[in-house]
């Protein structure tokens, strides 16, 4: 898939420039400076299926955080999120999940393979096809660090994409069985966020995911508070871990 820039803009010493891949949209930040001087290594930001327009606030402050350590960024919209075509199955296990949930039952394990597994196999070999393209740009060198958004698409990335050397987890999405065995045989750097009171995550869940990482490191990393109160010191440290494994 070719990739076809349709804007830029700069803020704070970061170019931000959205794309196209084929029909996926997709936005990479540069360093301000990085036309200037040898490529840089690069980030991939992972996000919750929400949609790019949505998130990109976040996105966008993780992004300047990177380009500030001398990292490109760059991230694509998710299959079923934003403008792309909705995602039949998927759209019918969120509305299964809302109806236990409401319901105050369990969530099944088939409830949760419906939700995520199809998401994982159309979007990974997206990442693949994306980070093809972002790597044959001047600007963009390696190595590549994959961090955040949903842990079962950067666990399959981990596991079957050589190019990505460390990543950096969030704990507090649904993981299905299938996930955990996948999780045995990943083994590169990981550094693992959690928040310990995460209302819509099962901690257990989250804790015996982290024990089945096959990596010889991997360090987690818990604070207090849900799932939007990460603090900000926890940022640093995973800007810490991508440095000392991308630079």
């Amino acid at each position: 898939m070719a990739l076809h820039f349709t804007s830029e803009q700069c803020l704070d010493d970061v170019i931000e420039r959205e794309f196209t891949l084929g029909e996926i949209p997709g936005i990479l930040w540069t360093p301000g400076s990085a036309a200037a001087s040898a490529p840089v290594p690069l980030i991939l930001l992972g996000h919750p299926p929400l949609g790019l327009r949505k998130m990109h606030p976040r996105l966008a402050t993780r992004a300047r955080h990177a380009a500030a350590d001398g990292f490109a960024a760059a991230t694509i919209e998710l299959p079923g999120s934003g403008d792309r075509p909705r995602l039949a199955a998927t759209e019918q296990a969120r509305a299964d999940l809302r109806r236990v949930m409401e319901a105050g039952e369990p969530v099944s394990d088939e409830i949760i393979d419906a939700l995520v597994l199809p998401l994982v196999d159309q979007a990974v070999p997206e990442w693949q096809a994306a980070l093809d393209a972002l790597l044959s740009l001047p600007e963009i060198g390696g190595p590549v660090g994959y961090s955040g958004g949903v842990i079962s698409i950067g666990i399959r990335l981990a596991v079957v994409e050589p190019r990505i050397v460390a990543a950096g987890l969030f704990a507090g999405s649904f993981v299905p069985r299938a996930t955990f065995e996948e999780a045995r045989q990943v083994t590169i750097p990981l550094h693992v966020l959690l928040q310990w009171d995460d209302e819509g995550n099962d901690r257990q869940a989250a804790l015996d995911l982290f024990d089945a990482f096959g990596s010889k490191e991997k360090s987690l990393h818990a604070n207090m508070g849900g799932h939007t109160g990460v603090p900000q010191y926890a940022g640093d440290a995973a800007a810490q871990f991508f440095t000392r494994h991308l630079k």
